[in-house]
């Protein structure tokens, strides 16, 4: 046999299988994963929270308005795991 006969005989060999294996993927059917079931948390209202927001809302004003001052020291504390204290509310 030829060296490029050989050649062109493995080349259409390559193509024969690499166009078989796309088929097979592309005939195959995905899986769709089924979807959990959902946990529904119940939300309690957090005071301080709806304070934290007002606060955003104020934007640059917050940093003069002493409620804003105190609820951002209660959310350091809380995030520190320092006891909250009560003032201001």
């Amino acid at each position: 046999m030829d060296a490029v006969l050989l050649a062109r005989l493995g080349a259409v060999i390559f193509v024969a299988i690499a166009g078989t294996v796309a088929v097979v993927e592309m005939s195959r059917e995905e899986k769709t994963p089924e979807p959990s079931p959902l946990r529904t948390v119940e939300a309690t209202r957090d005071p301080l929270r709806d304070e934290q927001r007002r606060c955003q809302q104020l934007g640059e004003v917050a940093a003069q308005d002493t409620a804003c001052l105190k609820v951002w020291a209660q959310t350091r504390d809380r995030f520190l795991g320092r006891p909250v204290s009560n003032e201001g509310r």
